[in-house]
């Protein structure tokens, strides 16, 4: 298995977990870029937005859900953003749907 998210949800790699339940893991970013930020992970490998479908997008809908739970939990009571890239372009680098949330502090209003 080549998926560092997936080695991760395995036990493999380990990780500094916010949340987990059966289908979501969440996790604080090895980089983060806001005090707080974390990652929230599908447990079934999505690739990416791209290929959600009919028949997993009840995980996306199941993450969206807890998302704001998963940013209280992780620091970002305040207001937080929700960002998730999509293929080269979208400079995406793990090939597993993730969402980022970050927050904890005024973040910028424009971030290109």
């Amino acid at each position: 298995m080549d998926c560092l998210f997936c080695r991760i949800i395995s036990g493999e790699i380990p990780s500094n977990k916010v949340y987990e339940d059966d289908d979501i893991l969440a996790f604080r970013d090895i980089a983060p870029e806001a005090p707080c930020h974390v990652l929230v992970i599908p447990k079934t490998h999505i690739e990416s937005v791209d290929a959600i479908t009919s028949e997993n997008s009840a995980i996306v809908s199941k993450i969206f859900e807890k998302i704001p739970s998963i940013a209280k939990a992780g620091g970002a009571g305040n207001g937080y953003r929700v960002i998730t890239n999509c293929g080269e372009d979208g400079c995406q680098s793990v090939h597993h749907l993730h969402f980022h949330i970050l927050g904890g502090t005024k973040l910028p209003e424009h971030v290109v």
